[in-house]
């Protein structure tokens, strides 16, 4: 119970602040966000390597050694595993990228707006496993204060880069011609998949405690996928962006200091 009523009050702050970020396209209506955009895109980008290290990969070798195993053998597999996942998802699901216009996943005749709504909720599946794991985790070892600050780190660190990844997907649904209310109901809904598979990732880590290790690198894996896959190249545009990769190395920052400062 306890790690639901933590896990319940960092998911619910991860998603008021992709609510918040979704609300800037009310402010900017039809104005190209241009560089900054590739900032958002790139500082979320930043925030989920680094929590995939110090948050997810470092504590599943930890616990893995803890229970006498080679920490490397969970860390690895359950990346692997992550991955093949989000793999599996982005080409199974039908999705539409809003920056390159370039349709994925198995063909479908959905209207464009379902298949963008897939494509940025497919974005936010890992974020809210990796939040619910951390709390889990901190539940599982007796949930002291003490326990429970890497955690809040990271729901931290995934709030703060949820408002410009909301921004980040509102404004180019805005873009294409969705109404101001469309365009943040979309973005909205596209971050309630959080919560949802956060609070399943906490079940998910109580029925099999022993596979925490194996879950944490299967989170972090995820969200590398997700990293390497939309957001750094989205961020790029298409051509070489000093805007994006100047967000990813602050996002990098921000979530290192969060954790190692907290953790």
């Amino acid at each position: 119970m306890q790690a639901f009523l933590y896990a319940g009050a960092g998911l619910g702050f991860i998603f008021f602040m992709t609510c918040l970020g979704s609300a800037t396209v009310f402010l900017f209506r039809k104005t190209d966000p241009g560089k900054m955009q590739q900032v958002f895109l790139g500082f979320a980008a930043g925030v989920m390597i680094a929590a995939s290290v110090w948050s997810l990969l470092l504590p599943a070798i930890e616990e893995s050694e803890s229970m006498g195993i080679p920490g490397w053998i969970p860390a690895a597999g359950g990346f692997l595993l992550g991955f093949m996942f989000l793999f599996g998802l982005d080409k199974f699901i039908p999705h539409l990228h809003p920056f390159t216009n370039v349709k994925e996943g198995l063909p479908s005749n959905s209207k464009r707006t379902t298949l963008l709504f897939s494509a940025v909720t497919l974005h936010n599946i890992p974020e809210g496993m990796a939040v619910g794991l951390a709390f889990a985790l901190a539940a599982k070892h007796g949930g002291g204060a003490e326990l429970y600050a890497p955690a809040i780190a990271l729901a931290l660190g995934i709030g703060i880069q949820n408002f410009p990844e909301g921004a980040a997907i509102s404004l180019p649904l805005r873009q294409e011609g969705f109404s101001v209310g469309k365009s943040f109901l979309w973005a909205l809904l596209s971050g309630a998949v959080e919560p949802v598979f956060g609070f399943l990732a906490v079940l998910l880590a109580i029925w099999v405690a022993p596979f925490m290790p194996w879950l944490l690198s299967f989170a972090a894996g995820s969200m590398i996928y997700v990293v390497v896959e939309e957001l750094i190249p989205e961020a790029n545009m298409g051509k070489h962006s000093h805007a994006g990769t100047m967000g990813v190395m602050a996002g990098f920052l921000v979530m290192m200091v969060l954790d190692v400062a907290l953790g």
